[in-house]
Parts: structure tokens; sequence; C-alpha cells
């Protein structure tokens, strides 16, 4: 919005942009950027509600999995984008975010990870129809490849349940 207004939107040109030389480092920028006050706020409330499902956990996991996901993510919209398009918006992480506690609960199996991974399935799973390619106004690439990148995230900074003591008998 700020873009918009003191911008004149200007900005955009820091979203991905598929293959072009010097312009890796705007995955970093991507998710910040939005096309409009509409794109803005359809990302708002999924974005809260799963990055604080996902930090609540663990603040630093949630630090690192954010970075791993911004950075797979865009890294796999930049690589293989379409191109001559500008990918921006942080729905990459609302994907990445939501597969993030898909794959947390289905590796770790505790019933903690499991419950949250449900509550997150039901709250936002309907999206899944998001990576598949659909709008050409919408960045299915992001989605898709946020997603992959939470999964990855998940599967790198998961907990691994201890095994439990062996009881004696006595």
């Amino acid at each position: 919005m700020a873009d918009q207004f003191l911008f004149g939107t200007r900005l955009d040109g820091y979203g991905i942009v598929p293959r072009q030389a010097g312009s890796f480092w705007h995955v970093f920028t991507a998710p910040f950027l939005h096309d409009g006050f509409a794109h803005l706020i359809a990302n708002t409330v999924p974005l809260a509600v799963l990055a604080f499902m996902t930090a609540v956990r663990s603040v630093s996991r949630f630090l690192v999995a954010t970075f791993l996901i911004v950075l797979i993510g865009g890294g796999l919209v930049w690589l293989f984008g379409r191109g001559g398009s500008v990918h921006l918006g942080a729905s990459e992480l609302v994907f990445g975010y939501l597969a993030y506690l898909l794959g947390v609960g289905w590796w770790e199996r505790t019933p903690v990870a499991v419950v949250v991974a449900v509550i997150a399935f039901a709250l936002y799973g309907g999206v899944l129809w998001g990576v598949l390619p659909g709008n050409p106004a919408v960045s299915w690439e992001a989605h898709l490849f946020g997603f992959v990148g939470g999964l990855i995230a998940a599967a790198v900074l998961h907990r691994t349940p201890k095994p439990g003591r062996a009881r004696r008998g006595g």
C-alpha cells in the first residue's frame, strides 16, 4: 500500500523476475510487496494465523523456517517461474507455513504436532488448489514452491521424538 501511495508502484521491480540476471536477491523482498490493497488483505489473516501457529512452538525454528521458505520457495520461483512476469506477495509464506505445519505433524507424529497440523489444514487446506495453474494474474508458482520450501523446512527442523526409556520390571 505504501508502495502505491508513496512510490507509485516502483517497488514492484523488487519482486521476483524469473531468471533475470542480478535479481536473485529479490527473493528476499518479494514477500513484502503486494499488488494492491486487496492482495495485501487477502494474505494478511492467513499469514498472521499460520505464522503464529509456527512461531508459538519455537521462535528460533520459526525464523529459520521463514528463511528456508523464502530462500527455497523464492529461489525455485526465480529458476522456474513464468518469464516476463513479476512474482510478489506473502502467499509464498502462507503456503510455506501451511506445509511446514503439515510436515511437522507428519514427521514428528506427536499429539500436539498432529493436532496443530489438523487445525492448520482445517483452516487453510482449501487454499491448496492454489498450487495449480489457473488465474494468470496469480503466481501459482510462488504457492507451489512456497509449499515445497515449507516441506523442506519441516523435514530439516522437525523434532525427532526421543525413544521412551525402557522400564525395568521389579
